[in-house]
């Protein structure tokens, strides 16, 4: 179900016990990775349009869009926060849009031709205002006491994704063309503060999209902060696929598939001082959306694989905590989290995302409650390494324990590790925690001198962070050998030595020349040096000069990251 840093679990066996009496379909992972925090429930539709959290009386509504066909009806269903489908409602007309009144006793829904609303206790319909034909399905937004929402027209279905589409309202209860109208299925999301966010998708109308925030205090619409992303030569468009306020009103987040996360200052839509950590390495943006307890921001992408399609992070991007990362992944999950797929309840207890199949024609309601309580964590008894001299260019290890608080993690703990030299510091990238605390971080230092080793625990939403550990390494010059197999006895005629040049650490850029020495009764003279072979060997061919005993000395005299070497031997010359 996920891959998550979990840290708090919930047996499947248990957890399918909870729910069968509630007659759900609940998709249950294997073990390994089930968590407490995520229950799936198999959704009754076959397209999705919206949904909408009321937090008052902790409903769930899910929307079936079906527009593919003018007479189609529509579906909502609806759950309760554990997951339990307490209804289906089914609309006159095909159904898109969603949004809750202020004090959540009102559901509107989009319909074909009119703005339905529901009893959110009763769920008894009732029809608010007769609107424009939509044919494409809209968007609902309720701000500043108000209901607004977006009326495209398109007669075929195919080009709904470029079709005029207008702003329209429920204004003092009076039906209302705002006069803002632009190409493509605009979107709209209120906020805190009387603000209503409007943005466009990317179309073959709409080469560079906009952005734009509006104020809907006292039952107007006006326009303030507006943006649009591509540059000069039209490069960087928005590619929206959703877009959220921050708990405060003051920031807003987009999910922007050609972008990624961007965050945003909403009085002017500037870029925020501090951005959100990419989202993994083929995980394209399809949702987000923040907690109302301004804790959290949830991520939603399109992945494949092992690539996480959900990150439930810190909402402040300045905290490092690292995420729980959910990879949804076949029949019993979905494969991906569906655009404007995710809506939090007002406290932050629990977040509702809605996946989705690749072909997007199969849904499923997962409800997440993030861990409620963190837990501290500690590194204890310091770093140690080996061997005990550290040498360039030759394997070390540096080893440690983290002790952690709570329950035994659901997926090991990581420790991240960087190595700071004389040229900067260097990331060492992540090393497991074994289940006994224990971790090794693997190196192989290049620079003759200092390393200084910091291992960190930046913490998840389980575990608080570590307060970090340092360990200082004396790296040395890799030694080196010469050997050298001489004859005890020779002749005038001339002397043969073989031998081998050994040196560990780095592999020498190139071959080794050696120096040779010989030393007789006249004197001391240096010889022709000699290149060593790549298998490490070298010979020595000379003509001594005079009798008695000769003495050969071969010497290297070493490199930034090697240290020197010499060997001698001594033949004993006749006639």
């Amino acid at each position: 179900m996920n891959t998550a840093h979990h840290r708090r679990r919930l047996s499947a066996t248990m957890l399918a016990a909870v729910l069968a009496g509630t007659g759900l379909t609940v998709a249950v992972a294997p073990v390994a990775h089930a968590a407490a925090s995520d229950s799936v429930i198999k959704l009754p539709v076959s397209s999705y349009s919206a949904i909408a959290v009321d937090s008052v009386h902790q409903r769930v509504f899910v929307a079936d869009s079906n527009t593919d066909y003018y007479l189609n009806k529509g579906v909502i269903a609806v759950y309760d926060f554990q997951g339990e489908r307490l209804t289906t409602i089914q609309t006159p007309a095909h159904v898109s849009g969603l949004a809750l009144s202020a004090d959540s006793t009102k559901l509107y829904a989009g319909l074909r031709e009119q703005i339905q609303t529901y009893d959110t206790t009763t769920f008894q319909p009732a029809v608010l205002a007769y609107t424009n034909t939509d044919t494409c399905g809209r968007e609902l937004a309720f701000s500043g006491g108000q209901l607004y929402f977006t009326t495209p027209y398109s007669q075929y279905v195919g080009t709904c994704s470029t079709a005029q589409t207008y702003l329209d309202g429920i204004i003092n209860g009076v039906h209302t063309r705002t006069g803002w109208n632009d190409y493509g299925k605009l979107k709209l999301e209120a906020g805190p503060g009387d603000r209503m966010l409007m943005g466009q998708p990317r179309n073959d109308n709409a080469a560079d999209p906009f952005l734009a925030v509006y104020d809907t205090g006292n039952g107007s619409l006006v326009r303030g902060a507006a943006r649009r992303f591509a540059d000069s030569a039209g490069n960087g468009a928005l590619d929206l696929k959703d877009m959220a306020f921050s708990s405060d009103g003051s920031k807003v987040a987009v999910a922007d598939a050609a972008y990624g996360t961007r965050l945003l200052n909403t009085a002017d839509l500037s870029d925020a001082a501090n951005a959100y950590p990419a989202l993994p390495a083929g995980a394209t943006a399809s949702s987000v959306a923040f907690s109302g307890d301004g804790k959290y921001l949830a991520r939603g992408a399109a992945a494949t694989g092992s690539t996480p399609d959900l990150l439930l992070q810190p909402a402040d991007p300045t905290d490092s905590t690292a995420p729980l990362e959910f990879v949804f992944e076949g029949s019993l999950d979905g494969d991906r989290v569906a655009p404007r797929g995710m809506e939090w309840s007002a406290d932050g207890s629990r977040l509702f995302a809605v996946t989705t199949n690749a072909a997007g024609s199969q849904f499923w309601l997962h409800i997440i409650q993030p861990p409620a309580v963190q837990y501290d964590t500690r590194f204890t008894g310091g770093l140690t390494h080996s061997p005990a001299q550290a040498v360039a260019g030759e394997p070390l290890a540096v080893r440690g324990k983290l002790e952690f608080d709570g329950p035994a993690p659901a997926t090991p703990l990581k420790v991240t590790a960087t190595r700071t030299d004389a040229t900067g510091t260097h990331d060492l990238g992540t090393a497991t925690v074994k289940e006994d605390g224990t971790f090794t971080v693997l190196d192989e230092p290049d620079l003759v001198g200092d390393a200084t080793y910091t291992v960190s625990f930046l913490g998840d939403l389980t575990h608080r962070p570590a307060t970090d550990v340092t360990h200082t390494v004396s790296v040395a010059k890799a030694p080196t050998s010469i050997a050298l197999t001489a004859p005890a006895e020779a002749t005038l005629d001339g002397v043969h030595i073989t031998g081998t040049f050994t040196a560990q650490g780095k592999t020498l850029p190139d071959r080794a020349v050696l120096k040779v020495v010989r030393t007789d009764r006249l004197g001391t003279g240096t010889l022709s040096s000699v290149t060593v072979a790549a298998d490490g060997t070298f010979t020595i061919d000379d003509v001594p000069r005079a009798r008695r005993e000769v003495t050969y000395t071969v010497s290297w005299p070493g490199d930034d990251l090697h240290e020197a070497s010499e060997a001698s031997a001594t033949v004993f010359v006749r006639r």
